[in-house]
This record gives C-alpha cells, structure tokens and sequence, in this order.
C-alpha cells in the first residue's frame, strides 16, 4: 500500500489517486476543522450569559428598604402594590419600615424562616391586599431568541396573623405568562426557598418582565418572596452545536466523493 507522500510524486507524473486515499485525506482535513469548531464553541457555551434583568436581587435602592415606591425605590423595578423590601435577618426581628414583619424563629414560630439563597435583600408581595405587580422594562432581545428566566422564591405570612394560607407567584414577559406551583403555607408558617426556571421566546426586542403575588386567603397576609432574578439567551450545548456542524461537512464531503466517483467511471 503506498502512503500518502508516495502519492503526492506519482500524481506529479500524471497518475491519479485513488478514491478511497482522496476520501481520507477529506476526512482528515474535516476532523481538524471539526476540533477548531468545537473548542470555539466550548469556549462560547462557557462565556458568561448576559443577565437582561437590572437589579434582580435587590440590593440598589434609593432609600434602603420598606414599601417599594413608596418609601424606597429599588433601582430597574416599578411597583404601586403592597411589595417590600426586607434586609437580610430582620424579617421576623426588626422588619421594613413601619414594623412589617414575617412570621419566623425570632417571633415564636418554628418555622425555619431564613434569608435567601443569594443573601441580602429580597422582595416580599401580599398577594391578598393591595395586589399588584413589580415589573420592569427588558431591553437588547432578539425576535424568536429563547430566554431563561431563574429565580428564587418563597412562602410566608405576616406576624400577627392567622391561619392557612397560599401563595404562587405569576410571571409574563410580554403577552407571555407562566406561573409557579401554588404553595398551600400552614398556620404561621414558611415554604422554604424554591428555585424556579422559566423559558420564554421574545416576540419584540423590548418588552416588560412582571412578577404578580397571588395569594389567599384575604385578611391572613401571605406574602409571596423573591430574589436572585436572571434572564439570560439560552445557548445550544456545544456538543450539539459541535455535531451538526459535523453532520453538515460529513453530507458535504459524502456529496463531493460520490460526484468524483461517478466522474471517474465515465
């Protein structure tokens, strides 16, 4: 069998290679071209994603925390409902402003109250009274892009109230709106944090993100929490990425060999 360097002289004397050699050497040059593709893509899929949310766990304000738009601002957000700010340990000690607090270990119920995954502040709604959502405007999407949406939430009741309650929170970007399971809350009591993600396909290159407290009943405040808000592109895996490439120069190369072939045999 001869090598390929031997093939390289005969050629120059006018006898051509034979298929099978000039379908290796093809194969050869798209597997090299193939590791380029997928190490850049490695290094792409690996690239931090963008977060579109401004402001997604609260912690820039205007006038530290309390009642959103109404005694404090938190920078990106607009809110005109019942929806706080609480600081990281005070929320069944000191509370917000005006003496808001959430049921917890400090105030006489054993219901593992903590702070967030993502510490710091976090955003606590009534989804009974005063309903309303806190929003804000996204901007630098592209039309028919998919986003993912993550963020932290959770379950809890005002100091001083009674009796079972639920919450959920209901989300939309756009026209579009997807909601969370609806925690059914015990007397006093605390969900735990929960982590949420969400797919959302972008239909303008701006649009308005919302986040709406639902709760019940009226007149045992359940509070739905929130933090740690992301919206970020979804990127393809890059082995997925990497074997369509792949698929495509394989079709290309089988093309190419197959019309030289048949040329061949004329």
């Amino acid at each position: 069998m001869l090598h390929a360097y031997m093939w390289r002289d005969v050629a120059s004397i006018g006898v051509p290679r034979p298929h099978y050699l000039i379908a290796i050497m093809n194969i050869t040059k798209i597997l090299a071209v193939l590791t380029t593709f997928a190490t850049l893509a490695c290094t792409t899929a690996h690239a931090t994603p963008v977060n579109l949310v401004v402001n997604g766990d609260f912690e820039f304000t205007s006038n530290g925390v309390g009642q959103i738009d109404a005694r404090t601002k938190a920078t990106g957000w607009t809110s005109k409902g019942y929806n706080f700010l609480f600081a990281a340990g005070t929320a069944d000690t000191t509370g917000t402003y005006g003496g808001l607090t959430l049921w917890g270990p400090a105030n006489g119920s054993k219901n593992g109250l903590k702070d967030s995954p993502t510490g710091g502040n976090f955003l606590a709604a009534d989804g009974a009274y005063g309903v309303a959502p806190i929003y804000q405007t996204i901007t630098g999407m592209t039309v028919g892009q998919q986003y993912i949406l993550n963020f932290d939430w959770a379950g809890a009741q005002q100091n001083g109230f009674s009796g079972a309650n639920s919450e959920q929170w209901i989300v939309s970007l756009g026209k579009q709106t997807i909601s969370t399971a609806t925690y059914n809350n015990t007397n006093h009591g605390f969900s735990g944090w929960m982590h949420e993600t969400f797919t959302f396909t972008a239909t303008s290159s701006t649009d308005v993100l919302s986040f709406l407290a639902h709760g019940t009943p009226t007149g045992v405040p359940p509070f739905s929490l929130l933090d740690g808000v992301s919206l970020t592109a979804a990127v393809p895996e890059p082995s997925t990425t990497a074997l369509m490439f792949a698929g495509f120069l394989l079709l290309g190369a089988g093309a190419r060999f197959r019309r030289r072939d048949g040329a061949g045999k004329q």
